[in-house]
């Protein structure tokens, strides 16, 4: 494929594709340079096992790194693991960094927590990289200006064993959100009404770029939140151009460049924005007075509604297919037609995740729960996203709040968002959730799982039922 004139007007995402081949593939999977390789301990035993199978080692362990988050447990971290699989997964874990020299961040160190929180505490997150981990949710890196995206596990083992990914160029594809975001809107409830707007399929082969008043407004950590949805309408990744407020947040990191390199980056990370004149092979555009807090009813993230709403009808479905997944839907969330999302009571609340664990998040929540309870029968936990979440968390106060209010709080993880830990829901039960996936069995056999923001999740919380902030 001949590359690009540096004249030819193109989008964020062409500009960093094209700065990462290495092989060109006339029309097949081009071969891409990878900038930084992140693991954790569910997908990379089988890919060390490769390399060891073929007497290989990790081409550059300095452009990689380690965590143990998916099966880690929440409370006991000091204690042996009780669980055998998991046990034995942190092991191999353990095991294969030391063997191959990769840096590793080990369950209740300073530095450990969910890949996709601390990736961009330390500063790896950077514009204009190439960044991939075995983890769908990889798209998150995305809001510093990177490509990142997720792999399989034979693709982790070409990665730690080359630096670099065969892969097919997906399309451009960019989503604006113009005007202000009304009170109580959060970036949780953006991506929700965007996978609801574009449908669980609506991005597949694209990279999404997300832009707009909306978008230029927000955080580093709500631009993370947006990202890290991206995947659950199908696209590749997604990615938001590096602006002020990305540099703000990347200066001092541990790994982020300093002196004259800094200079020299961000002299390079501020021509990485879309030309003027670059086209997109598809545009979404959505007013942000449109959005409102969501909640999801169905069982994947595009079944939401306005937290006023109410369960669709299943007639209301022209399309038979769509009509049966709604139905299915429906009756394993056991909930009728026409309900107000307002009446339906939760048991849970969980409150964590690489979508919503980080800092802000957990001010939004405790800000909610300052001076209040939970509900009776209500079990509520927050899980930080970082071990330094967690220690800011609790020399700001944030913790003692939580407390206060009723909620468990724990020790860094993915906790109840991928239930392979202690931390699961029983058959039946009902929660609301920050994270962000609602599929059948996703927080545990047979549990219903309602997606919300952290300050909506906090509401319910002391309300019992769905509610916003302003319920209370």
């Amino acid at each position: 494929m001949p590359q690009p004139s540096e004249h030819s007007s193109r989008t964020l995402f062409e500009k960093v594709w094209d700065e990462h081949v290495v092989v060109p593939g006339d029309g097949g999977p081009d071969l891409l340079y990878i900038d930084m390789h992140l693991l954790h301990e569910m997908t990379s035993p089988q890919a060390f096992a490769g390399l060891r199978a073929s007497g290989r080692r990790v081409r550059r362990p300095d452009l990689t790194m380690a965590t143990e988050d998916h099966n880690v447990p929440t409370f006991g971290v000091n204690e042996p693991i009780s669980d055998p699989l998991s046990r034995q997964q942190i092991d191999l874990v353990r095991r294969n960094c030391a063997d191959f020299g990769v840096p590793h961040h080990p369950m209740g160190s300073r530095g450990n927590g969910i890949v996709h929180v601390i990736g961009p505490e330390q500063g790896l997150s950077q514009p204009g990289s190439t960044l991939v981990c075995g983890d769908s949710h990889t798209s998150t890196h995305g809001a510093f200006g990177a490509l990142a995206f997720g792999i399989g596990t034979s693709e982790v083992e070409h990665v730690l064993a080359t630096q670099t990914l065969w892969m097919r160029r997906p399309e451009s594809m960019v989503v604006e959100i113009s005007g202000a975001l009304p009170s109580g809107v959060t970036s949780k409830d953006v991506g929700l009404h965007v996978i609801a707007a574009v449908g669980t399929n609506g991005g597949a082969g694209h990279v999404i770029e997300y832009r707009g008043d909306a978008v230029a407004a927000m955080t580093m950590e709500q631009r993370m939140t947006l990202c890290n949805l991206t995947i659950e309408c199908g696209a590749r990744a997604g990615m938001v151009a590096p602006d002020a407020t990305t540099f703000a947040h990347l200066a001092g990191r541990p790994h982020a460049p300093s002196g004259e390199l800094w200079d020299q980056a961000l002299a390079h990370w501020t021509t990485l924005r879309t030309d003027d004149g670059a086209t997109f092979a598809r545009t979404v555009r959505i007013d942000a007075a449109d959005i409102s807090p969501r909640v999801t009813w169905g069982t994947d993230p595009s079944q939401s509604v306005p937290l006023d709403g109410r369960v669709p009808e299943p007639g209301q479905y022209a399309d038979a297919s769509a009509r049966a997944r709604v139905e299915q839907a429906l009756a394993y969330m056991d909930l009728a037609p026409g309900t107000p999302m307002r009446e339906i009571a939760v048991d849970t609340v969980f409150i964590g995740s690489c979508t919503n664990g980080r800092f802000e998040d957990l001010a939004a929540a405790a800000a909610v729960l300052r001076g209040r309870r939970i509900a009776d029968g209500v079990d509520a936990m927050v899980v930080p996203g970082s071990r330094l979440v967690a220690d800011r968390a609790e020399e700001d106060g944030l913790a003692d709040i939580f407390r206060a209010a009723g909620f468990s709080w724990r020790s860094s993880g993915c906790s109840m968002c991928t239930a392979m830990n202690p931390d699961a829901l029983g058959p039946g039960n009902r929660s609301a959730s920050t994270t962000n996936r609602n599929f059948e069995g996703r927080q545990g056999p047979g549990a219903r799982t309602h997606l919300v923001s952290p300050a909506v999740a906090a509401a319910t919380a002391v309300v019992g039922r769905l509610a916003a902030p302003d319920d209370l």
